[in-house]
């Protein structure tokens, strides 16, 4: 799909700001009303080349990250792990999609505090999760997670088959009494009975899959299964790249969005709208709404409430690797998780501890590149020193996730035109004993009991770096004064302005968000659909 890079026109029925997960989501709903639709978006379409799966490039010299230097309060520099393409962030992640689970929609007490309820609870998006998964071709098994909501369906695909060495890890682990599942996994993967892929199937069993772009255009991000597809169908959607909305203007009242301002190859254009919503990502999002200031929004956009860019989250995350003592030869390694920790001990018989610990699944296999990058042979100590490719051979790789708390003082801000992000981790506790839960598990499964940090993982060069969860930023709910969306995702103060990312969530949970902010962008697209029907 080739670059566009004008728009005809000036005025749109619908402007989307942002192709990722939920602003594709957005446009490919919105353009069925045959409406007039614009979807903006800062990037370009990522280069299909051969820098796609070399690890060096990726993760080594994160050739695909934002190329921007951020702050925090206390004078820390760091590259932010955003991603700038067609697609957004979806382009380098996981494509682990999960549901949250149903009682992530009522407060959840933590050991640092309670996760706040959610106005709206799991009955409303469980059609849309389901619609979502549809969407992004999920391939999971239902009843295997015990943890796993009702649904009103089956997964769209079968589940990604385990290779030889997860297969009996999964066994092992069913021996210790818990629970392995398939992961929930978004991929245009075709598998034979003999668990080997297809010919024509666009997603290979190759480790280039968790953390890299696509090559062969396999993995279910927003690109291929929103946007094309959506272009290609609805000529009434029209996609502009290389375009950086530099700020919302409003009328003089500060109640309705009037221009789009954005910066063009180096020329301003103003494009106008009935309706925008804005889908940068949590952060973005927050730093648009902050830097569009004016008379009537000395503040900041729709921020009356002082809360844009406040209570950002982005999980307690760390990816992990372990030495089988037997070789791991999998090349498909992401096909396993494990949820017996999820929640406190009086609904987990697995977690010995009053509060939540949260979620374990498998990541893409370490190939000696990351080794060598990572520096982990000095943390080998308590084994004879191997060469990097033996490390790897033998590695067993694991993402652990534990949900953080919503604090006002973390959040993302301007100071002197530099964005500055500011983060007080919580429940560290409780990740330390998620953590200690998996080293002990090791130890009973033939995977030598330590485990060492894979830092480079996403871009995460420093921990505030760790961008890949974002959201929280303008939390949704009834009152104007302790939310910046109502329960439409529209803005308290500004009639004709929604917005379609993770920004809205008021508590995280442990596990993906990326599935939730899919199913809400494809409700409120559903809302503002029938508003401009009327």
């Amino acid at each position: 799909m080739p670059d566009s890079t004008t728009a005809v026109d000036d005025r749109y029925d619908v402007i989307i700001i942002g192709s990722g997960p939920g602003g594709s989501a957005t446009a490919q709903r919105m353009a069925a009303t045959g409406k007039k639709i614009l979807l903006i978006e800062r990037g370009s379409y990522l280069p299909r080349e051969r820098q796609n799966w070399d690890t060096t490039e990726v993760f080594g010299r994160a050739r695909y990250q934002a190329d921007e230097v951020w702050k925090s309060s206390k004078g820390d520099s760091f590259r932010p792990g955003l991603h700038y393409w067609v697609g957004g962030n979806s382009k380098l992640y996981g494509a682990a999609l999960f549901r949250l689970r149903e009682s992530d929609f009522h407060a959840v007490r933590h050991v640092d505090g309670v996760a706040p309820e959610w106005p709206l609870k799991y009955d409303v998006f469980e059609p849309y999760y389901q619609q979502a998964e549809d969407l992004y071709r999920v391939h999971g098994a239902r009843g295997e997670d015990p943890t796993e909501p009702w649904t009103s369906g089956p997964y769209p695909k079968p589940p990604v088959s385990h290779e030889p060495r997860i297969a009996e890890l999964a066994e092992g682990l069913k021996r210790e009494g818990l629970h392995p599942f398939h992961l929930p996994i978004g991929a245009w993967i075709e598998e034979g009975a003999n668990g080997r892929t297809l010919p024509d199937s666009p997603c290979l069993r190759c480790d280039p899959f968790d953390g890299y772009p696509s090559l062969t255009n396999g993995k279910a991000d927003a690109q291929v299964v929103s946007v094309d597809p959506a272009l290609k169908a609805y000529p009434n959607l029209a996609l502009l790249t290389g375009a950086y909305v530099e700020r919302l203007s409003t009328d003089g009242a500060g109640r309705v969005v009037t221009g789009v301002e954005t910066q063009i190859e180096g020329a301003r254009r103003v494009f106008s709208a009935d309706i925008v919503m804005v889908a940068c990502g949590a952060l973005s999002s927050a730093l648009l709404f902050l830097r569009s200031l004016s008379d009537a929004c000395p503040n900041g956009l729709a921020n009356g409430s002082d809360l844009v860019g406040r209570n950002y989250m982005r999980h307690n995350n760390a990816t992990v690797l372990a030495i089988s003592r037997t070789p791991n030869p999998t090349e498909f390694q992401k096909t396993l998780g494990l949820n017996d920790f999820y929640h406190g001990h009086a609904q987990s018989p697995a977690n010995d501890w009053e509060f939540p610990l949260g979620h374990i699944q498998m990541v893409g296999k370490s190939d000696g590149a990351q080794v060598e990058l990572e520096g982990l042979p000095s943390a080998l100590h308590w084994m004879p020193q191997q060469p990097f490719d033996w490390i790897a051979r033998h590695s067993i790789d694991f993402w652990l996730t534990t949900e953080d708390l919503p604090l006002a003082e973390n959040r993302v801000f301007y100071r002197d035109g530099v964005p500055h992000l500011d983060l007080t981790p919580t429940n560290t506790e409780s990740f330390a004993r998620l953590r200690e839960k998996l080293r002990a598990i090791c130890d009973k499964v033939d995977i030598h009991p330590h485990l060492m940090d894979r830092r480079l993982y996403f871009g995460k060069d420093v921990p505030i770096g760790g961008t890949a969860h974002q959201s929280g930023t303008m939390r949704f709910g009834e009152d104007p004064q302790t939310s910046v969306l109502n329960l439409d995702c529209r803005a308290h103060e500004i009639d004709n302005l929604y917005v379609v990312d993770a920004s809205f969530f008021p508590s995280i949970g442990a596990v993906n968000p990326t599935l939730t902010l899919v199913a809400n962008a494809l409700r409120v697209a559903d809302i503002v659909a029938k508003r401009i029907a009327g």
